[in-house]
């Protein structure tokens, strides 16, 4: 099975997860970063920006709805 991030993507999250950690990672909105998962989500991001191979962002799919009678 061939690998669904490459390694650009990975070094640009250990970035992330290191500025997090140095308490200097800013969100889009400019407020400091202190959850892991939003930190990983920046280095994706980031990585996605740069042309990096990594998957598209996942989507809610909408659900058909009941019609109403």
């Amino acid at each position: 099975m061939p690998r669904k991030y490459g390694k650009a993507a990975s070094t640009s999250v250990k970035k992330a997860m290191k500025k997090r950690k140095k308490g200097t990672l800013k969100s889009g909105s400019g407020g400091k970063v202190t959850s892991r998962k939003q930190a990983i989500a920046i280095g994706l991001s980031e990585a996605r920006e740069s042309g990096a191979k990594v998957p598209k962002k996942q989507t809610s799919k909408k659900k058909a709805g009941r019609k109403k009678k």
